[in-house]
């Protein structure tokens, strides 16, 4: 008897342990779709396919800003001024079915730990790799949104 309470408890350790991975891999999963979805829709389409600044104003943080090297200081680009230039650039003569203005990009690395995700993409133009872009992400009340931005141009 003793042996079958033993072999009861520890299948229902295993059973716990098991949906316990399994539940938190899928919370995992979904997040990472989230973030995915979010860059592909605010940043992807908002400011470089589509250059629709309601879907940045939507999915950016209004502190978010794109961070660069000049000399050992830090440059600082707030999301303000770019989306501002971005929503001047499609009122301008901007085509859509222009080469220069189709972007590719592929996710090359996207990684969530519970309200914090980096996400590394690269960009492409005219099949030219031209950006590697490192989002940071912040999930809040309202959901996710892209607070900060670090790049290499190529």
């Amino acid at each position: 008897m003793k042996k079958i309470i033993t072999l009861a408890l520890s299948l229902a350790a295993i059973a716990f342990i098991t949906f316990s991975f399994s539940h938190k891999d899928v919370e995992e999963a979904e997040a990472v779709e989230e973030v995915k979805e979010l860059v592909y829709n605010a940043y992807i389409n908002g400011a470089f396919n589509e250059l629709n600044a309601d879907a940045m104003r939507k999915g950016f943080h209004e502190d978010f800003a794109i961070y660069s090297p000049k000399g050992e200081a830090i440059s600082k680009y707030p999301i303000a001024n770019w989306v501002d230039g971005v929503a001047k650039r499609k009122a301008g003569n901007y085509d859509p079915k222009d080469p220069k203005n189709k972007w590719d990009h592929k996710f090359a690395h996207v990684d969530v730990t519970g309200h914090a995700a980096q996400v590394k993409v690269e960009l492409y133009n005219q099949d030219k790799h031209v950006y590697t872009d490192y989002l940071s992400l912040l999930k809040f009340d309202s959901g996710w949104r892209i607070v900060a931005k670090v790049y290499m141009q190529h």
